[in-house]
């Protein structure tokens, strides 16, 4: 156990023939009290002083360990948006194909209905023009046969029909 500045002061030392002065012994003994008892006091001290940085230690670690499982789970969170941000954008790219396949396969759906219509549309105007062709050909053909001469040469007694007209006024009521 150590020494205490009351044990420094209580030691009796044993006196012997030829020994060291009494009072300088003594003035030393106080002086060595009087250091102790400061050492005593700052070892004190200190100790508060290492208790005191020991809490605010302890205080600082387990503040550091909640930053730290904030950190972590803040890292965390920002994974899963992450993750459900790549996952939203992967369904959003998939439905867009699918919008866009539709919308492609409508697409040439309706280009072959129009090329469709428009070889029906051909094939009915090469109808049409061969009707029409014919139908103006048998008219040529009528014109140019012989019948339109005769009927040219063809006179009309108009005086006949002048009677004609008139017996017809005689039954009218």
């Amino acid at each position: 156990m150590p020494l205490s500045p009351l044990d420094i002061h209580n030691k009796e030392f044993s006196k012997a023939f030829r020994g060291y002065q009494e009072d300088e012994v003594n003035e030393f003994l106080d002086q060595i009290i009087k250091d102790y008892e400061i050492l005593l006091k700052e070892k004190k001290d200190l100790e508060e002083r290492l208790k005191q940085t020991d809490e605010r230690v302890g205080h600082f670690t387990t503040i550091e360990g909640t930053l730290q499982k904030s950190i972590v789970i803040a890292q965390e969170a920002a994974e899963e948006v992450r993750r459900n941000s790549q996952k939203e954008a992967k369904l959003i790219v998939r439905e867009a194909e699918k919008n866009a396949d539709r919308i492609v396969n409508e697409s040439l759906t309706k280009a072959r209905r129009i090329a469709m219509e428009i070889e029906e549309l051909k094939k009915q105007s090469k109808v049409f023009r061969n009707r029409f062709k014919m139908i103006v050909e048998a008219q040529l053909d009528l014109i140019d046969t012989d019948d339109w001469e005769s009927l040219m040469e063809y006179d009309v007694d108009t005086t006949t029909l002048d009677k004609l007209e008139d017996n017809n006024e005689d039954y009218r009521p």
